[in-house]
């Protein structure tokens, strides 16, 4: 549609959207700061985390980290704890990232353009719009999940938004349109529209203020629009999971860097290699031996714990296991496990996958303390 292409406030429906963000926008605390650290930890939060459920760790984080020096200083355990809860446990491994290289390479601050906060590890497209536009006056447009459902509509777009060629045509047409004056609250305005009104399954069009331009209020397509590539089919995937217990600590294993939850602790979590029951026994006391040489003297399963990704769910038995305490071994310095108080399990970065199967062996313990029979 014409008026998305490069429409400036001063009139049209880019000034309409302004003034209803002037008028309707939520009172949230990263809004009234222009601090560029500040305004990273929100938005690296803010991806894919309802903002009622941010608001609950964004002064805390801060708190425990206050700059970028400081959160580069924290260790990826540190900075992991602080996380628990949040989900998507990667983006604080990329904001981690980020930081450090802030300290090592700019002064313990963040580059002021998209194009330098971009080449930056662990920042990506949005991220850099967004502070870009927000903390340094950048017109670039910031194009999260509720931007592409709303320019979609606005535009009428027929092809799915999860296609790179349609991400593509609404950047740009995105671009186009956030004006010099005030890229930041633009970039703001169009989120905060579709997290309040252009909502996914019931758009609220009649309080819209981009709602005469509209090529789905036009057309009567905004309940279905924006279009999506169907999605594969969610895998299952069985796994043992052993909450291994010994003299009052519990064994955590660091998981590889890359991948699923990479970089966080969680307990045994095999893969099976045969039936469920006794082979899964076998195979849990053969990685206990195997890791810190001791044999399982007791191992009693406490139930079956699920958890979903967005590709895959784990189907999780979960066992009670404990180990001869004469036997097992301490962990040497970077051997990739631990044992953990269990008093002090509250503070292990535990991704939400391994909270449940630790509330679940609570329970079958029947005492809120642990693992213990």
């Amino acid at each position: 549609m014409e008026a998305a292409k490069g429409a400036r406030p001063g009139g049209g429906p880019w000034a309409e959207l302004l003034a209803w963000y002037d008028r309707e926008k939520r009172d949230l605390p990263w809004r009234k700061t222009r601090d560029p650290y500040r305004i990273l930890v929100s938005e690296v939060m803010l991806q894919q985390t309802q903002v009622k459920t941010v608001l609950g760790y964004y002064h805390a984080f801060l708190e425990r980290f206050p700059d970028l020096r400081a959160l580069a200083e924290a260790s990826e355990d540190q900075v992991l704890a602080a996380w628990k809860g949040l989900g998507y446990y990667r983006r604080a491994l990329h904001l981690h990232a980020a930081a450090r290289e802030a300290a090592a390479r700019h002064g313990g601050e963040l580059p002021r353009s998209y194009a330098a906060l971009r080449a930056m590890k662990g920042i990506g497209d949005y991220t850099a719009a967004a502070v870009a536009s927000i903390a340094f006056g950048e017109p670039k447009g910031a194009v999260d999940g509720n931007v592409l459902r709303v320019m979609a509509r606005y535009l009428g777009i027929e092809e799915p938004v999860d296609e790179a060629r349609t991400r593509r045509r609404i950047q740009q047409a995105v671009d186009d349109a956030v004006p010099r004056e005030r890229p930041g609250d633009f970039n703001q305005a169009l989120m905060e529209l579709g997290a309040t009104l252009c909502l996914p399954q019931r758009p609220r069009c009649d309080a819209c203020p981009l709602e005469a331009s509209c090529a789905a209020r036009a057309t009567g397509a905004a309940h279905r629009l924006p279009v999506r590539k169907r999605r594969e089919k969610v895998k299952a995937e069985r796994r043992i999971v052993g909450v291994v217990e010994q003299g009052g600590r519990v064994l955590l294993v660091k998981r590889p860097a890359g991948g699923l939850l990479g970089g966080m602790w969680e307990f045994l979590n095999l893969e099976p290699a045969g039936a469920p029951g006794v082979a899964d026994e076998e195979q849990l006391r053969d990685a206990l031996a195997s890791l810190t040489g001791s044999a399982a003297a007791e191992c009693r399963f406490a139930g079956r714990v699920t958890h979903r990704f967005s590709h895959l769910l784990w189907e999780m038995d979960v066992y009670r296991v404990r180990a001869l305490p004469l036997q097992a071994s301490e962990p040497e310095a970077g051997s990739g496990w631990t044992w953990h108080p269990v008093e002090r399990m509250h503070e292990a970065a535990l991704p939400r996958a391994m909270q449940k199967v630790w509330e679940r062996v609570r329970e079958a313990a029947g005492t809120g303390q642990g693992p213990r029979a």
